[in-house]
């Protein structure tokens, strides 16, 4: 059984379908390829895989209510090249937005659902994510949580010639464990969905979220995109800035 994984967030690194992505890709059997879908230099690399697929993922986040535009553009691509090569393959997806209700991604996956009527693929499903942003967030504290206690452990084992310093390791274990309670309902229904994938059946659509309290995830939600739009365009991501307009796409009208 071939799996073909497609990350289709349009960051270069860092995204949250990357790290849903590499979640699902540890439940799922078989032979394995990841691929990486930004611009269409990447459409025929990843046609290329696909002729022997089994079953495609895609991993993606909502874009006002629906795919990304390079993901639609390669849809167009997809559709007649499966349909020319009669591919049948199962095509699931992994969708995630920053709003907190899983639901949001109903649109997304509609999209998808339609396409694969018209290119006769078989719709098998998929999860849609709430919350994507900040349990992305929760790995990169992971990350440092790990850096931290190495780092006490060296300390530890310099002052003291403890290798088991029980405060850094009680602290990391709280921090580990409530990081994988607000995870909880990704990883609940992206293992079921790997068990999908495994035995060829259809997942249908699920939708989960951080298991964070809203009032809670409104706050710092709106504290981490106030701080990124400082740091990423200006106030409010340049609003206020004066726009040129695109001559090339003018060209093109």
């Amino acid at each position: 059984m071939k799996t073909v994984f497609i990350n289709c967030s349009p960051k270069k690194q860092f995204c949250a379908s990357a790290y849903f992505l590499a979640i699902e890709r540890l439940f799922v059997g078989g032979s394995k390829v990841t691929e990486k879908l930004r611009t269409p230099a990447d459409h025929d690399r990843i046609l290329g895989q696909l002729g022997d697929a089994d079953a495609v993922v895609l991993c993606l986040p909502l874009y006002v209510d629906g795919l990304p535009s390079h993901v639609l553009r390669f849809l167009e691509v997809l559709e007649p090249y499966c349909r020319s090569r009669e591919l049948h393959f199962s095509l699931y997806c992994i969708a995630n937005n920053g709003f907190i209700e899983g639901r949001q991604n109903e649109p997304l996956m509609q999209n998808l659902e339609h396409f694969c009527h018209r290119a006769g693929l078989s719709w098998s499903g998929g999860v849609g994510i709430g919350g994507g942003v900040m349990l992305n967030v929760t790995r990169i504290l992971f990350g440092v949580d790990i850096a931290l206690l190495l780092l006490n452990t060296v300390l530890s084992v310099a002052n003291t010639g403890n290798f088991f310093p029980a405060s850094a390791w009680i602290g990391f274990a709280e921090n580990a464990g409530l990081l994988l309670f607000f995870n909880l309902g990704v990883l609940f229904y992206l293992i079921g969905m790997a068990a999908a994938i495994r035995k060829g059946k259809v997942f249908g659509k699920k939708y989960t979220r951080i298991m964070l309290p809203s009032f809670v995830f409104i706050l710092f939600a709106d504290i981490f995109f106030c701080i990124i739009s400082l740091f990423e365009g200006g106030l409010f991501r340049g609003w206020l800035s004066k726009k040129e307009p695109d001559k090339e796409y003018l060209e093109k009208l």
